[in-house]
């Protein structure tokens, strides 16, 4: 799936000399939570973590399609994860992401209006579990038993935001995972990612 990912970024950009592309680059605090669904001997429990404040920031391109209408893409560092309700165990992790938005940016005032919907798709860099009582464990090895993850995330992303004449951009992202990243998924087990943001970036005039 790592390749997968790398393969599709790498044909994005290789496109984009083609075509009158406009980059960016964009940052801002990332706020995430995870839900997780787990069997017990009482039944199964469904629980959202509390909300786990992290880091999005990365390169973005709009690919023009037609007048007001382009794709937006790029690859993106998001970190995501969440805390327990009932202890002080958190997930901390951290994907490079690509988005596929179809974006429309119509005129409004001086600048204009950036709304954007798409698919992204992620691949886990790393991840911890921490302030477990017996030490940190890496989601990604088999030391984290029943809480070990998958890399491959997937789901849907949502921007809205302004882009001025000078190039800034101030944003709102959301995505919402729709992918089950837990490794084992005996009995129905199911964790899934759930972020949103506010992202400061500027973008650079297209050719």
């Amino acid at each position: 799936m790592k390749k997968v990912l790398l393969s599709a970024a790498a044909l994005l950009i290789a496109g984009l000399s083609f075509g009158q592309a406009k980059w960016g680059i964009v940052a801002g605090p990332q706020f995430s939570s995870m839900t997780v669904k787990n069997p017990g001997l009482t039944g199964t429990s469904k629980e959202t973590s509390k909300i786990l404040t992290s880091v999005r920031a990365g390169v973005t391109v709009d690919i023009p399609l037609a007048d007001e209408f382009y794709i937006g893409t790029g690859l993106l560092y998001s970190g995501k994860g969440g805390k327990a309700k009932n202890s002080d165990v958190k997930t901390t992790l951290s994907y490079l992401e690509l988005p596929v938005h179809f974006m429309f940016k119509p005129e409004v005032g001086n600048g204009a209006l950036v709304l954007s919907a798409g698919p992204y798709l992620a691949y886990g860099l790393g991840g911890k579990i921490k302030d477990t009582g017996f030490g940190d464990f890496d989601v990604y090895d088999d030391e984290s038993l029943l809480a070990k993850q998958k890399r491959f995330d997937a789901g849907l992303g949502i921007n809205v935001g302004y882009e001025m004449p000078m190039g800034l951009y101030f944003g709102l992202n959301t995505d919402l995972g729709l992918v089950n990243t837990a490794d084992n998924t005996d009995n129905d087990r199911r964790f899934k990612n759930t972020s949103f943001g506010v992202s400061v970036g500027y973008k650079f005039s297209g050719k």
